[in-house]
């Protein structure tokens, strides 16, 4: 299975009123992860054609991040049926390798001309 993966450190506008990441920020790298590994991969026609949109966001938050910490993400796509694909995204902390969160997020495949669903194409599935 192909990832895909990058570093962000911590900021102080990441921190909630607890000085840790807050949640919304991690959804934030779920998307910009995703996003980024789309981009590298797809053809400038493909991205022309078709969008993803969020059907589900599924997070577990394991531990805590704080500022300055260094994350890294880790995206892979574990399923592709129909029009639906499954991508997981999992943040290390570098220091010391532990998981802090781990999402399971289900996308569908939009076609930018019509706005609709669309079955997703082989060539998009062998992509991932």
């Amino acid at each position: 299975m192909e990832y895909h993966s990058a570093l962000v450190e911590v900021a102080a506008q990441d921190l909630d009123e607890l000085n840790h990441v807050n949640n919304v920020r991690y959804v934030e790298w779920v998307q910009d992860i995703a996003r980024e590994h789309w981009q590298m991969k797809a053809t400038a026609e493909m991205q022309n054609n078709f969008v993803w949109m969020v059907l589900t966001h599924h997070i577990s938050y394991r531990k805590q991040a704080v500022m300055g910490d260094v994350i890294r993400l880790k995206t892979y796509v574990t399923q592709s049926e129909g029009v639906t694909s499954t991508r997981v995204v999992e943040m290390y902390r570098s220091s010391d390798d532990a998981l802090l969160v781990r999402a399971k997020t289900e996308w569908c495949l939009i076609n930018k001309n019509t706005g609709k669903p669309q079955r997703i194409p082989q060539e998009i599935k062998e992509l991932f």
